[in-house]
């Protein structure tokens, strides 16, 4: 369990720092381009964010792979530093600039494939869901225990993540489709909180099933017991 402990405090320094990193880096994206709550355009800047995106996601994934051990928690790692990444962003954004100024403050999310839109508590709920399942898959592995994997959960997961995308892209693909030239540019409202709720309890729920800590039986409980 140390050895967990210590996995997961060099991952969390590494998703903090670089999640201030990535905060300076916006707040000069902001002042160069005068980015304000009504106007929202990343102008000749806007394939450099994508690729500062992609690098940021490899980045994660790369740490999530040197922490781990094996493919499931290499990925548990890696979801960990993404999650904490996520909420220690906007936790510097308001150190820094004082922005957002709530929860319910509305920015652009990601860039790929489509423009994201939401207001900032939509991904610090997924952030936080995604942490906390990290962690428990983690735990679940230390007792050498496999995930509570199934079709059913897997599917239900992964309809819930689409659901989830649709509601932060919905207004860019629909402009896209209908051949709008505002497609990237168009900023959606009001937020589709129903539909993300239900999306957010369909992750949620198959999630922590697969990962919640499964008890040791009384046999192998005293072996690993009588082991350490």
């Amino acid at each position: 369990m140390r050895d967990i402990g210590n996995r997961f405090a060099w991952v969390s320094i590494y998703a903090i720092a670089m999640a201030l990193l990535e905060a300076v880096v916006v707040a000069y994206i902001r002042a160069l381009i005068d980015v304000t709550a009504d106007r929202v355009s990343l102008g000749p800047y806007v394939t450099m964010e994508v690729w500062r995106e992609a690098a940021t996601i490899a980045m994660l994934v790369a740490v999530g792979w040197l922490a781990g051990r094996r493919w499931s928690d290499r990925w548990a790692y890696g979801m960990f530093a993404f999650g904490l990444w996520d909420v220690f962003y906007y936790f510097w954004l308001r150190v820094l600039i004082g922005w957002p100024e709530t929860l319910l403050d509305w920015d652009i999310l990601f860039l790929i494939p489509l423009r994201w839109w939401g207001p900032v508590l939509a991904p610090l709920l997924i952030a936080a869901l995604v942490c906390v399942t990290a962690v428990l898959v983690v735990l679940r592995l230390e007792r050498r225990r496999s995930l509570g994997i199934t079709p059913a959960r897997i599917g239900t997961l992964a309809a819930g993540s689409l659901l989830a995308l649709y509601v932060f892209m919905s207004d860019a693909i629909h402009a896209l489709l209908q051949g709008r030239p505002d497609w990237e540019t168009i900023r959606p409202e009001p937020f589709k909180w129903p539909l993300f709720l239900v999306a957010l309890a369909m992750m949620a729920l198959p999630a922590l099933l697969m990962a919640w800590p499964a008890p040791l039986s009384g046999r192998k409980a005293r072996l690993k017991y009588t082991e350490t």
